[in-house]
């Protein structure tokens, strides 16, 4: 199983995180997958940007939750881009072969009816691949599975999880998203946020569903390395 290589909030190591700009570059770079966060303005439109409050990446302050849409927009991340709408990403990727992993900002505001809202606009578009929701909260993907059943569920966690199989069959899921590798999982999980070339080589070795990682074209060598080693032992 090749492992598949997600741009984590895009390619922040050229671009601004979660920038039109960065995710434009990674699907023209022919990306595998691409990852974003996602919250809700004070009229519920659906942003692309990581944190609840717009003071780190942006030169505005505050919530996200405290401004409408067009007051957000009035703020610029560093390349003088606006804070992307939901729709603007999904426009970008609509019928690319790219895999989506949509995160619900939700473990420290969980945003009333995000997930209906959040879905109810992914499902105009289409993508190639089932869409990818994951989240730390878990009521936020229990909610998403009542509303949808076109798409895929993975649970973030920094924690490691006892008996992983029997946990994915409980709540649903069909992958984890892990801060650390976790053996005997390998197909189901995905790791983040994977940078140091060390750790690449590392998790490529396992051959784990998907690796989460602020430069993709790096990522992808050092897979392609770690491949082309094991098939010349095969060869042997």
């Amino acid at each position: 199983m090749k492992t598949v290589i997600y741009g984590h909030r895009g390619v922040p190591d050229l671009y601004p995180e979660n920038s039109l700009q960065g995710f434009r570059y990674a699907l023209h770079n022919h990306i595998e997958g691409l990852e974003f966060d996602v919250h809700l303005t004070k009229d519920n439109v659906p942003v692309v940007i990581h944190d609840e409050r717009i003071d780190r990446t942006t030169d505005g302050r505050g919530y996200v939750k405290d401004y409408t849409y067009e007051e957000l927009s009035r703020f610029s991340l560093s390349n003088y881009e606006p804070i992307p709408k939901l729709q603007e990403v999904l426009e970008l990727v609509e019928g690319r072969d790219v895999y989506v992993n949509l995160e619900f900002k939700t473990n420290k505001i969980h945003y009333k009816n995000i997930e209906e809202i959040v879905i109810k606009m992914v499902d105009e578009y289409e993508l190639l691949h089932p869409i990818i929701y994951s989240s730390f909260n878990l009521s936020s993907i229990k909610i998403a599975q009542t509303i949808t059943h076109d798409a895929k569920f993975a649970f973030l966690t920094g924690n490691r999880i006892d008996n992983p199989r029997e946990f994915m069959v409980a709540n649903h899921l069909d992958a984890l998203h892990l801060r650390f590798y976790q053996p005997d999982i390998e197909d189901v999980e995905r790791i983040w946020t994977v940078n140091g070339n060390l750790r690449l080589r590392f998790i490529m070795k396992r051959n784990v569903a998907g690796v989460f990682t602020n430069n993709f074209e790096r990522a992808i060598k050092i897979r392609n390395e770690v491949e082309r080693k094991k098939g010349n032992k095969k060869d042997k």
